[in-house]
């Protein structure tokens, strides 16, 4: 099993300078130490990774900084744009990497950032799976004709072209089973954030019979599972250390959800602040006990070693939730002690079952808004 970067925090008190050299030190390091990729994602409009408005962009100053490590975008949110421009912009990434990228691609949700082509945002969906097709054809050569002025159809090729044949995809999910399917079915990886463990499971055995049905190996696909990350001395430090970042980077994760919610005309129940720190607690809670890597090497990898079980291929480690950059880049070489376990040739032991309760509180991440 594989161990890789994500960087994707909320606005807080470091300048974005300041974020872009910690982002550029950080792949320094993974790129030394073994890692297999960094991930950065695209996010418009809001404090809640707003430092990330284009992956790409990104990617090209990264690659200058590293020689191996792999350079993906969390997601490029393909409705946003042309598939002609996607597919130049990394294929100008995969030159400067010498064929090191990849592409996560999603579907997009936030309402406010399809003011780039507003008309997309009904039938995202289907545009995206129409996308990653064409965006497969433009990476391969293809000569393809699209609308141009006047309606006339204009033929185009991609330059430059890139180092790798076929562009590396990863299809964003969640925890949509049909999500899983199409990414099977289409031979194309799968990137999933951990919100409940049974659907982590269920989805990645629904992901791999549609890779067999589709007539592809179903081992082939690359099945990487994001989850936040701190490795320390002990639980109990670990805790005290990650609750106040953690509770705020929930907290922007909520209001962007709600503004959204908003957007859309939907009106959020108001809470009290003693509700809010409640619910925040609580999910606090949940995430450090059974949905986040947080702990002591020892605790970590026997996380790990449960993804790896259920199927996960990539553990995909998000790095940059509000703690001070030097803590997170001090506490990288504990990382490393976990990432051994998995990319040693020695035997990894099986996963102890962990209890789960009657009603998980990924119910949080997938309830209606409650202004929270």
């Amino acid at each position: 099993m594989e161990f890789s970067g994500f960087v994707f925090s909320a606005e807080d008190s470091f300048s974005v300078q300041q974020r872009y050299r910690f982002i550029t030190d950080a792949a320094r390091y993974l790129d030394e130490h073994g890692y297999q990729a960094l991930w950065t994602p695209e996010r418009h409009f809001q404090e809640f990774g707003g430092s990330f408005p284009n992956p790409s962009v990104l990617s090209a100053a990264l690659a200058q900084a590293t020689s191996r490590l792999h350079l993906r975008s969390g997601c490029v949110v393909l409705p946003h744009h042309h598939p002609v421009r996607v597919a130049e912009e990394w294929a100008m990434v995969d030159q400067l990497s010498n064929g090191r990228t990849g592409v996560g691609i999603a579907s997009g949700w936030h309402k406010r950032d399809f003011v780039f082509f507003p008309e997309n945002y009904q039938d995202r969906k289907a545009i995206t799976l129409q996308g990653i097709a064409d965006l497969r054809r433009l990476w391969a050569g293809d000569a393809m004709e699209f609308k141009g002025v006047d309606g006339e159809m204009t033929q185009v090729t991609v330059h430059p072209r890139p180092i790798q044949m076929e562009i590396p995809i990863w299809l964003v999910s969640s925890s949509s089973p049909e999500v899983w399917k199409d990414a099977g079915r289409l031979g194309l990886n799968i990137l999933s954030l951990l919100n409940n463990w049974e659907a982590l499971e269920s989805n990645i055995v629904a992901y791999r019979q549609a890779r067999a049905d589709a007539g592809l190996d179903p081992a082939a696909g690359i099945v990487t599972t994001a989850v936040h990350t701190f490795v320390g001395d002990s639980n109990a430090e670990v805790k005290a250390l990650v609750e106040k970042p953690m509770k705020q980077y929930l907290s922007e994760f909520v209001k962007a959800t709600n503004d959204d919610k908003s957007i859309s005309g939907n009106q959020a129940r108001v809470v009290s602040s003693e509700e809010k720190e409640i619910l925040l607690q609580a999910v606090f809670d949940d995430m450090f006990e059974k949905r986040a890597m947080f702990g002591t090497v020892e605790k970590c990898v026997e996380f790990a070693r449960r993804l790896q079980k259920v199927g996960t291929d990539e553990v995909a480690c998000f790095i940059d939730f509000g703690l001070d950059f030097d803590q997170v880049l001090a506490a990288l070489p504990k990382l490393d002690e976990v990432k051994a376990v998995f990319t040693s040739d020695q035997p990894v032991a099986q996963a102890q079952p962990v209890r789960q309760p009657k009603h998980p509180l990924s119910w949080y991440y997938q309830r209606e808004s409650m202004g929270v």
